[in-house]
């Protein structure tokens, strides 16, 4: 059984009522089974459970986070005894977005308290996509009447959106939809990344790959929607000399791992097969003798930039470069690089700034 548990977040005014209506339209119609868990501010405070009415914003915000827990939970629970090859679970917000609402001493004190870290968190969610407020860029559709629990000017609306953004940054799935389009094309935008991220119809990987001069990582860490995470991964070899990779990634000491197989179809685009591990098939894929091994650990500093989704590659074997990679929803999508990050030279397809080679 192959469930799959995405979170569709964004701004107030950002479409995703109408997006979630779509995507169970759509993805029914695709041979999946598709759960809807619904948001949970708007139940609590629908029925008369809100920050104002709690003790404090941190008592309101332990019962949300708990609830929608265990609304995921229980979710997943009853996905595993249906009878279904492929399930989709979409979440109308996630856990994380409760941190928009909370200043950092709050969040601790709500993660300290379920006995929760970050990582873990974010990652639990195998694909993030934001749909971006109204209020940026799109100010004449801004309205909060179809939500009796939003109240936000355009100006609040737009902060909680770069809020939500920065709250999810680093996750390996990230996904910004603005409003350079129509409504309707912004919901066929964020269609088609659901469609790439779940293989359909095939398990494509677009990308495409820079060279860039390396920068500050100090005043990357700075930005609001800039995110370091630490990668380690090992290439392994079978006797066959078939080719996979294993991957720890995380931060501080909490960790998500990976099982990846990747296949090249042409410069910027290859197939992707990604499943999770846990933490002991990781280790013992690490540690096994019958594998032939590269490994690498490098910083990845993840970025939202101008909406699209940076992962900036710093490896300690150089002082002077780093590596910028983009995933793409096709090959013909135009890259909007960063004004301030200086580009030595494309390298997509270039073999020699591949991970596996620089593994050497």
């Amino acid at each position: 059984m192959d469930i799959k548990k995405i979170v569709i977040t964004g701004g107030p005014c950002g479409g995703k009522t109408s997006a979630l209506e779509r995507i169970r339209e759509t993805f029914s119609a695709m041979g999946y089974t598709v759960l809807l868990v619904s948001e949970t501010a708007t139940e609590f405070i629908s029925g008369g459970v809100a920050p104002w009415t709690c003790g404090t914003n941190a008592d309101y915000q332990l019962c949300q986070m708990s609830l929608q827990l265990e609304k995921e939970r229980l979710f997943r629970m009853a996905a595993e005894t249906m009878d279904a090859e492929k399930l989709l679970v979409v979440c109308d917000r996630g856990a994380i977005d409760n941190k928009a609402y909370m200043t950092d001493a709050e969040f601790r004190y709500v993660l300290d308290t379920l006995s929760l870290n970050e990582v873990e968190l974010r990652d639990s969610y195998d694909a993030v996509f934001h749909m971006t407020t109204a209020a940026k860029g799109a100010e004449e559709f801004y309205n909060t009447r179809n939500n009796k629990a939003r109240t936000e000017s355009a100006e609040e609306a737009r902060e909680l959106d770069d809020k939500f953004i920065a709250a999810w940054v680093g996750h390996t799935h990230l996904r910004v939809i603005d409003n350079s389009t129509g409504f309707d094309g912004k919901i066929e935008r964020l269609i088609r990344e659901i469609q790439s991220f779940l293989g359909e119809p095939e398990p494509f990987e677009i990308e495409r790959k820079f060279l860039i001069e390396r920068p500050d990582t100090t005043w990357l860490e700075s930005l609001p929607e800039c995110r370091m995470v630490e990668i380690s991964q090992t290439y392994l070899e079978d006797a066959d000399g078939e080719h996979f990779r294993v991957r720890r990634r995380g931060y501080d000491g909490n960790y998500i791992y990976f099982h990846t197989v990747k296949k090249r179809v042409s410069d910027v685009k290859r197939i992707e097969i990604e499943r999770r591990l846990t933490e002991a098939e990781y280790t013992s894929f690490v540690e096994s003798a019958e594998y032939k091994k590269r490994s690498l650990t490098k910083d990845r500093y993840c970025l939202v930039y101008d909406s699209q989704y940076f992962e900036i590659d710093v490896f300690p074997f150089w002082d002077d470069r780093a590596l910028v990679e983009i995933e793409l929803s096709s090959e013909s999508e135009t890259v909007r690089l960063p004004e301030w990050m200086r580009v030595i030279k494309e390298v997509t397809g270039d073999a020699a700034y591949n991970n596996y080679e620089l593994a050497r």
